[in-house]
């Protein structure tokens, strides 16, 4: 390991209980959520207390939980990028692969109120009613004849896809993009994926692979800035599915490896 103790953990949220030197007075006692603790450092949120630099604290709205706050923070700030990183979005459409996800959820948020024609892909018929309330215009099962369904939505092409699954959709994706199109990618199925090298330069598609400790500072502000506007404007969020305590955690991660329902799963000190 990098340090001979590591807290995990990136994302929290709570009340900021002191200050470092420099730091304006009127930061004591704020409501904040926090990202990127354990990004290079050793301690994380799976505390009671932890400390970060004060780009990293974001104000929390008075209107939002410490729940909610608790879960934005890697999701969020990656969802942001991935939509973003090739453009603006307005009048654009953009195709949310796990549109029922932590970051698919995200994504779909923000670039319905970037101004783009939200296309999302679900498993399931429950998953498809997260993907609604997220924003998506349409919601597609991954079983279902789906790139001739998004052919139908979209004749020329999709013109940005958030991707989840690099290694098994790249093949997919690249009959669903409009010439010129972009895939932005934050995960796959498999390490070293084949990647069908000419067809995606015959289509001119340019891939962005997204990793959320790098994104460049100004980035990781704006997406915090819309996250925040996202739940004022009145996006609800994420659904919780369990609350387990600190001294728990252990218990919590089984959770996120099976899930006994959908959800975030969030730790209370």
């Amino acid at each position: 390991m990098p340090y001979p103790r590591v807290i995990p953990h990136s994302d929290g949220a709570g009340h900021v209980d002191i200050l470092g030197d420099g730091v304006p007075s009127d930061w004591l006692g704020r409501r904040v959520w926090c990202y990127g603790a354990q990004s290079y450092r050793p301690f994380g949120t799976a505390a009671e207390f932890t400390v970060v630099p004060l780009a990293l604290a974001v104000p929390l709205p008075e209107t939002v939980s410490f729940e909610q706050g608790a879960c934005l923070g890697i999701p969020g700030i990656t969802a942001h990028r991935a939509v973003h990183v090739a453009g603006p979005v307005a009048d654009r459409i953009v195709l949310i692969q796990g549109g029922a996800g932590a970051v698919g959820q995200c994504a779909v948020q923000l670039a319905q109120r970037a101004g783009a024609l939200v296309l999302a892909t679900v498993r399931s018929a429950s998953d498809e009613a997260v993907a609604r309330r997220a924003g998506a215009h349409h919601v597609l099962s991954v079983d279902t004849d789906l790139i001739e369904r998004v052919r139908a939505l979209a004749p020329e092409g999709v013109h940005h896809i958030v991707e989840v699954a690099f290694g098994a959709n790249v093949r997919i994706d690249l009959e669903m993009l409009a010439v010129g199109g972009t895939i932005a990618t934050y995960a796959t199925d498999a390490d070293t994926p084949a990647i069908p090298f000419w067809p995606l330069l015959f289509k001119n598609i340019r891939v962005c692979f997204v990793g959320s400790d790098d994104f460049p500072t100004e980035a990781k502000t704006a997406a915090a800035r819309e996250l925040n506007e996202a739940l004022t404007a009145g996006w609800s969020g994420f659904k919780i599915a369990e609350r387990i305590p600190l001294e728990d955690i252990a218990t919590a991660h089984e959770r996120v490896e099976v899930p006994v329902s959908r959800g975030r799963v969030i730790v209370l000190p």
